[in-house]
């Protein structure tokens, strides 16, 4: 943390990731819960010298720096008050005089985990909110069974391998499994194809299935006596996501309490049935022929959720939640891997690796280590916002949204347009998304562009010197906002619009505008200019086009005079023509003049500008934001 990181968070804003403690000549015990919970979580930052106090947090300073930073480590890295020995990074900061110690406290590994005080496992403590809470039972048990050296997947059970299986689903595996691996030996019985293949191994003297096979392949009987509870409920919603009242919740709903394959199979199904664009599928193994972007996303995200929840984990079940303007994704079990792993390449540790290598053995998920940055890549080959991922340490659950919203959105792009800057492709992208969220970070701006981080970083630089973004903190650890000069112009509000009911597109009537009815012509534009609209003009924002605004756009590729303009809408009033369609059009930046610099010439003709270029590019394929579904 550095000192003006330090600064930013005694403004008083509740964080997760940080707890202050008075500490002034000794070490509080209640400190050593945080760092339980930090280390059982996420990780944080433990600062002493910091009192909270009602109204936010006051500087007190640390009297006894030297007594209370020995006394501190001293405990951590010998395990003096915890059941393991804990590695800290530390900082002194002068706050006015005032002395602040800063530790941070990592996230533990899988295999350490719980940290806990003493001896006793029952005081353990997660980081919830901005609260240490004490593990519950459950909780405990969860950490225990993640931190075993045998996963959970490969126990064995007392079953008959003969009986516990359902051949049905074996045979289908084993026919795309073979169509992947010529060399495999068709002559091989069931049994043995499992037991090869490690799904049924030798114990104590007979063979006997992992909980893994029963998982993947089981029988009714025997993978509900494994499972008490569905692996899957899937949810179709006909609004969007906020407009789901306890009145208004589902229009169709599969809820599958059968092995892994089978449920993905009829995820598949129903997924076909509900799908807007028409595909082909192949019925041998219910996968997508044309597998275009959007359905490569849905796939690997559907995956994941199969082969990484917590099947231990008999009171929660995966989720998926269709909705009109996202899916989300919903699973018990969090993820081992912080989110900027899981967006790297390479491998990953997983809590089913034998499921995982099942499903990745028929051509269900892609190579190890790519599913998430699959998914991450093909929705931001559509253009959409990023996907969302919540990997929740404390709760041990693993959500993730795919948002069906365009990140360059109509609103977006003339916004741009009246900023006036000439922005590269992952300049606006990211800009856009920082107008999304109030604070982005260097990972979010790799998720946005899908640049390396070096080059991700000149982005967000470039954005800084065009006093575009206000950067906080330094390195990966700094948070990039809105240039406090753009916030305000991002809030304007839409009046530089047609007049409602449709007249815009269809009148020839003026408005009661007087002054702008003396001339004909539209007043001197500068659309790059950071000032803001030229003056002479309403000034409000464009955030939207009319259906008449829009029809001008899809002719001015290339240059057209008014007079062309006004025959190709069907117009023949000139006063109301410029003042409702066109100078709204050219104040927003996304129609230039030819001659800009004589309005009145005689050869004036108007032609899109960049951006609005990048409307009509928005428009043709199918792009432009939809409007709301009625509650």
């Amino acid at each position: 943390m550095t000192h003006e990181e330090l600064l930013k968070r005694l403004e008083g804003y509740e964080w997760n990731d940080a707890e202050f403690k008075r500490a002034q000549r000794g070490v509080p015990e209640n400190a050593y819960e945080t760092v339980s919970a930090f280390a059982n979580t996420a990780g944080g930052w433990l600062v002493f010298g910091v009192e909270d106090v009602d109204d936010g947090f006051e500087v007190v300073g640390v009297l006894e720096v030297d007594t209370v930073q020995n006394d501190f480590l001293s405990a951590l890295r010998t395990g003096q008050k915890l059941n393991r020995v804990v590695r800290s990074r530390e900082s002194l900061h002068d706050c006015d005089g005032r002395q602040v110690l800063v530790f941070y406290v990592p996230e533990a590994s899988r295999q350490e985990k719980p940290v806990y005080l003493g001896n006793d496992i029952r005081k353990s403590f997660i980081r919830r909110g901005g609260c240490d809470e004490r593990c519950t039972r459950e909780e405990i048990e969860r950490f225990v069974r993640d931190a075993a050296a045998e996963r959970f997947d490969g126990n064995v059970v007392e079953l008959d391998p003969e009986h516990c299986f359902d051949h049905g689903t074996v045979e289908w595996y084993r026919r795309l499994f073979n169509e992947r691996n010529p060399s495999a030996d068709p002559s091989q019985s069931h049994l043995e194809f499992l037991h090869e293949w490690g799904f049924v191994v030798e114990h104590q003297g007979s063979l006997r299935p992992t909980l893994a096979s029963v998982l993947l392949f089981g029988s009714n009987a025997a993978f509900r006596q494994h499972l008490p509870r569905p692996v899957l409920d899937c949810q179709w919603s006909n609004v969007r996501k906020e407009q789901v009242t306890s009145e208004v919740r589902w229009s169709d709903r599969l809820v599958a309490e059968v092995n892994l394959l089978q449920a993905w199979r009829l995820l598949i199904e129903k997924f076909m049935a509900h799908s807007t664009t028409p595909f082909e599928l192949d019925p041998a193994t219910m996968q997508r022929r044309d597998a275009p972007a959007d359905y490569i996303a849905f796939r690997e995200a559907a995956v994941n959720l199969l082969i990484h929840q917590d099947y231990a984990d008999h009171s929660r079940k995966g989720e998926i939640r269709f909705y009109a303007d996202r899916v989300e994704f919903w699973n018990p079990g969090d993820a081992f891997a912080s989110a900027e792993q899981l967006l790297e390449p390479g491998e990953k540790e997983v809590r089913n690796p034998r499921i995982v290598a099942a499903f990745r053995r028929i051509g269900l998920s892609e190579q190890a280590g790519t599913g998430v940055r699959t998914i991450f890549n093909n929705w931001r080959g559509l253009g959409h916002v990023p996907p969302e991922i919540r990997n929740d340490k404390a709760e041990k659950t693993f959500g993730m949204s795919l948002l069906q919203e365009q990140l360059i959105s109509e609103e977006q792009v003339l916004f741009q347009a009246r900023v006036g800057v000439h922005l590269t492709d992952p300049q606006a992208k990211v800009l856009a998304y920082v107008c999304r969220r109030s604070r982005v970070t260097l990972l979010d701006a790799r998720v946005v562009t899908g640049l390396p981080t070096a080059e991700a970083q000149k982005v967000l630089d470039s954005l800084v010197t065009q006093v575009l973004l206000t950067a906080a903190g330094t390195g990966t650890g700094a948070s990039y906002s809105l240039a406090e000069h753009l916030v305000e112009r991002l809030a304007e509000p839409a009046t530089d619009q047609a007049p409602p009911g449709g007249e815009g597109l269809v009148s020839d009537q003026p408005t009661q505008d007087k002054a702008r009815l003396v001339t004909d012509q539209p007043p001197p534009v500068a659309p790059n200019r950071l000032s803001g609209p030229p003056s002479g003009g309403s000034g409000a924002p464009l955030q939207s086009l009319t259906d008449a605004q829009w029809r001008i756009v899809g002719i001015c590729e290339a240059p057209r005079t008014a007079a062309a303009i006004m025959e190709h809408l069907g117009l023949t009033h000139r006063s109301f023509f410029r003042r409702t369609h066109l100078e709204p059009l050219l104040r927003a930046g996304v129609l230039a003049m030819t001659h800009p610099d004589s309005p009145n010439h005689p050869d004036q003709a108007y032609f899109l500008t960049p951006a609005g270029l990048k409307l009509k590019e928005l428009r043709a394929g199918g792009q432009r934001p939809q409007p709301e579904a009625p509650a």
